[in-house]
């Protein structure tokens, strides 16, 4: 495993690459900007890792008045494993708070001139900082750089990466209407994407398999909920342009 750290912070990224891998998926856990959770962590890198990608995980900054330190340092990840694999395509990957980072970085990256990802997955994301919000997030996060700059579905533009997101519909910390405002900002900027809404499931899922149970907060295993890697992978094979290796819009 390879490890690099960030020239400006304390982030940090560990990287492991897989022959003959066509892209590489950087996953940016949960944990409400407060902490990272395990589970949304190697885990889900390495059944990516299983199925042909070179895998990476950021290890933001996390406390109080973040501002846009954790989305610049998604950027300079996202910049250092194109550097280190020149050709490759970055998949990024947020679960919840993380899901927030991975959107921040690609709807503001054009305009902020910081490095994007090719394709972008959303996984329970938090995206509004409105009344369907996640309040602990957007605590932490603090004051923004300017008006509504975390409320990330006004912020959709044609130039966003395909986007695959999915939710569960019993999401009770952070609401599905949080998916539904991104896809239908998406849609109406004509960007590609992908959502899947399940009816059931607490929020933080993971992969929904027995190895990230957590029974004392009720997430179990779910076939169902499950499916969404497998849609996911299929749906990542659908953008992936077979020789030059690129995930193409």
């Amino acid at each position: 495993m390879e490890q690099f750290a960030c020239p400006f912070s304390s982030a940090t990224v560990e990287y492991e690459r897989t022959t003959g891998a066509h892209s590489v998926v950087l996953i940016c856990p949960g944990g409400a900007y407060q902490w990272l959770s395990p589970r949304e962590m190697w885990p889900v890198a390495h059944a990516f890792q299983e199925n042909g990608f070179s895998v990476a995980v950021l290890q933001y900054t996390v406390g109080k008045q973040l501002g846009s330190l954790p989305m610049r340092e998604a950027s300079w990840a996202i910049a250092a494993i194109k550097e280190q694999s020149p050709g490759q395509s970055v998949v990024l990957i947020g679960f919840s708070a993380g899901g927030h980072l991975a959107a921040s970085v690609a709807v503001h990256a054009e305009r902020m001139q910081l490095a994007a990802p090719d394709a972008l997955v959303l996984c329970y994301p938090v995206i509004s900082a409105g009344k369907m919000g996640h309040v602990q997030s957007m605590e932490n996060l603090g004051e923004a750089p300017e008006p509504d700059f975390f409320s990330l579905e006004k912020w959709v533009h044609a130039k966003v990466p395909p986007t695959f997101l999915w939710h569960t519909a019993e999401d009770m910390e952070v609401p599905v209407q949080n998916s539904l405002v991104f896809a239908e900002a998406l849609a109406e900027a004509n960007v590609p994407f992908a959502l899947h809404v399940y009816p059931h499931g607490v929020h933080g899922l993971s992969l929904a398999t027995k190895e990230v149970e957590e029974i004392e907060k009720a997430r179990f295993a779910d076939a169902q909920v499950a499916s969404w890697f497998t849609l996911c992978l299929q749906w990542l094979g659908d953008l992936i342009e077979g020789e030059g290796n690129e995930i193409v819009e």
